[in-house]
């Protein structure tokens, strides 16, 4: 799954579009929940070295919330690493060059967005 692909997935099955809260990273694009405005996705350009990878040049990649046991089992897998400027326990990179499955990415999403999600107030 490329960057392009990722994002109109993300517009279709959730509904968000992207924000860009950077003024000096236009090409950065956080999603978040309309009702806690929380990220689920963020989706930036990332220098190779800054990952641990050879040669020059950036890498798509997304961020997303998985929490420490996902996190720890996929950092092992092709086209994943530990968080970028995230949370390593919680957070997780994953490469958006095909290195990794686009149903693993899909299914990333879907915990992601139901870890950043409003909690529900129980009446008693």
């Amino acid at each position: 799954m490329n960057r392009e692909e990722l994002e109109k997935y993300i517009r279709e099955q959730y509904g968000a579009e992207p924000d860009h809260p950077w003024m000096d990273s236009p090409e950065y694009a956080v999603f978040r929940h309309a009702g806690n405005r929380k990220w689920f996705a963020l989706i930036m350009e990332v220098p190779k070295d800054k990952l641990g990878l050879p040669g020059k040049g950036l890498l798509s990649v997304v961020n997303l919330k998985c929490g420490p046991l996902l996190t720890g089992s996929l950092r092992g897998k092709a086209g994943y690493f530990p968080a970028y400027h995230m949370n390593k326990a919680n957070w997780i990179t994953a490469a958006l060059d095909e290195s990794a499955a686009d149903d693993e990415i899909k299914m990333l999403l879907d915990v992601s967005f139901a870890a950043t999600a409003p909690k529900r107030r129980k009446r008693g």
